[in-house]
């Protein structure tokens, strides 16, 4: 299986480490894994002008580092969103890219997605709300969410976990 990770933090710390541990279980799987850095890229949020859906035959009139992510986007059968919590919610930049991928609407190939998200308080439930309207609206299966609070962060015992968890996909 194809799998893509996007990564929505800006930083290469618990996030970072909760997606490298994925990726080493799912690869130890025989898992195709690519982490992209959606945290370090340049994504504008949507315009909301229907280019893509009137004139651009699914693709957005804006040129940026969206085009980046849309290959693995398309042609990965497993979808993974990885987010601090800034504020009570996912990442702007990753907020951004989810956004922008309504110029093709459910990805072409991935069934399956899953959530990891880091925070020093434990405020999910808006970012779980919203990968879930989003799995449900797309037409995917949620395999899992994995979250790591304050000094579960980087912890072995959590890394382990989802390390696990990506072994068994």
């Amino acid at each position: 299986m194809k799998i893509a990770i996007l990564n929505g933090s800006p930083r290469t710390e618990n996030t970072a480490a909760m997606a490298e541990a994925f990726r080493q279980g799912a690869e130890a799987a025989g898992h195709e894994v690519e982490i992209l850095q959606v945290g370090k890229m340049k994504i504008n949020g949507c315009l909301a002008c229907e280019y893509c859906h009137t004139k651009g035959e699914g693709k957005c009139i804006q040129k940026d580092d969206l085009e980046k992510i849309m290959p693995a986007y398309l042609e990965s059968d497993m979808i993974v969103f990885a987010s601090p919590i800034y504020y009570f919610a996912p990442t702007a930049q990753l907020e951004a890219a989810l956004q922008r991928v309504y110029c093709i609407g459910k990805p072409a190939k991935a069934t399956k997605a899953a959530l990891l998200l880091s925070s020093g308080s434990g405020a999910y439930d808006a970012a779980i709300s919203q990968y879930k309207t989003f799995t449900q609206y797309v037409g995917i299966q949620d395999m899992g969410i994995y979250t790591a609070t304050g000094d579960e962060n980087k912890s072995e015992a959590k890394l382990a976990e989802i390390r696990e968890f990506a072994k068994t996909l």
